[in-house]
């Protein structure tokens, strides 16, 4: 069956849900708030400008989890999905995970931002299948770092690729969604590519390639 790949942040959710999720640390006060938001702010720039390397963004968006369980902080992540997440998912991307499934295509969702995140959010939209930055752990204590290949950039393709050969699935007749410029090496790997709220780097290119260019709210 075809493939649906979506990408989560300002592509099914109106917001970054890493973003989010660092400022409700700051709420629980597991960080200094104030220093914390401002950091994180100045590497998210880095991000829209194409110019993060995901390593410093996970190393210090982790920190706050050394020493906690997975429990403990799904704990947090469910009400915050739900209070927080749940309001900014837009009915565009509801209607089009609608008509995939109809068409009986296979969902997947492939993002740069945490799998504890990601996870539970494609679990409220429905979407079983995700690929996300997978997160150590240590006798069940997050380490604050990460394992495997990052869901960024090109490691979204490296990534998406050996899912492709676990699940013998192809990218024959496979659609991506995705708002950023970070993602244009997959875009550029599927035959149906679209280019949802883009940046202006994406919207350029998808109105050079002839991509459809799709405004969700």
């Amino acid at each position: 069956m075809p493939l649906a790949i979506f990408d989560l942040d300002e592509t099914l959710i109106d917001g970054d849900c890493a973003s989010l999720w660092c400022k409700q640390m700051a709420d629980l006060e597991w960080v200094d708030g104030e220093s914390f938001l401002a950091r994180e702010h100045e590497l998210m720039n880095l991000y829209a400008e194409g110019k993060l390397a995901m390593e410093d963004y996970m190393d210090f968006s982790l920190s706050p989890l050394v020493g906690r369980t997975a429990e403990e902080v799904a704990h947090v992540v469910e009400p915050f999905v739900e209070d927080v997440i749940e309001p900014l998912i837009y009915s565009d991307a509801c209607k089009r995970l609608a008509e995939h499934r109809a068409a009986g295509d296979r969902l997947l969702v492939i993002s740069a931002s945490a799998h504890f995140l990601v996870s539970a959010i494609a679990e409220r939209l429905g979407i079983d299948e995700v690929l996300a930055i997978d997160l150590e752990e240590q006798h069940g204590c997050y380490t604050g770092r990460t394992t495997g290949v990052l869901t960024y950039r090109e490691g979204k393709v490296t990534r998406l690729q050996a899912w492709l050969a676990e699940h013998e699935e192809s990218l024959e007749g496979a659609s991506f969604y995705s708002d950023s410029r970070n993602d244009l090496a997959l875009l550029q790997r599927v035959g149906r590519p679209h280019a949802i709220n883009p940046d202006p780097v994406l919207r350029q290119h998808a109105e050079e390639a002839g991509w459809p260019v799709l405004l969700w709210r």
